[in-house]
């Protein structure tokens, strides 16, 4: 099963990112950092305002993971660093019932070939350290661990990740 990458450019498509991304945090995310920063985060970062802000002022650019059949499987995101010639992967998130198709391979490789066509080096992301399925499955598409950081972000809340590159030939 193969995914198409359709960008994310109109006001309901920023409102169908902002509805799906809060469906996929609320699947997956309260196990590991519990409700409350759950819904924090979400708020903080993946709303409509928040999407909409990091479009407009930080560059950032979306897509909608699109399966064979037409359904929406995720969606992903990040922004180009020129400054670094690195590719910044500030999401990848697939909906509960989508995982394990290869879909996050496929990710991998659209932003391998984005990086390419941009000419960076690498790319990169953050992963949380207690996801240790995003870990490994990151480590197993050829990133490795180059930092770990703790941030806060407010209301007593902590992203406590690594920092995972790619390097790309």
């Amino acid at each position: 099963m193969t995914i198409e990458f359709v960008a994310v450019e109109t006001p309901e498509d920023r409102r169908r990112l902002a509805a799906l991304a809060d469906e996929i945090w609320h699947e997956y995310w309260p196990a590991l950092i519990g409700e409350a920063q759950t819904d924090y985060m979400v708020e903080q970062f993946q709303s409509l305002e928040a999407i909409e802000r990091d479009m407009a002022e930080h560059g950032y650019e979306y897509w909608f993971l699109r399966a064979d059949d037409g359904r929406i499987a995720g969606y992903t995101g990040g922004r180009s660093e020129p400054e670094t010639n690195r590719f910044f992967i500030s999401k990848i998130y697939l909906l509960a019932e989508e995982r394990g198709h290869g879909f996050a391979s496929q990710t991998v490789r659209f932003y391998e070939d984005l990086c390419r066509e941009r000419g960076f080096d690498a790319m990169y992301l953050t992963v949380n350290k207690h996801n240790d399925l995003g870990v490994r499955a990151y480590r197993g598409k050829g990133f490795e661990t180059i930092d770990s950081v703790e941030t806060d972000i407010g209301r007593g809340f902590i992203m406590d990740d690594f920092v995972m590159e790619k390097r790309v030939n």
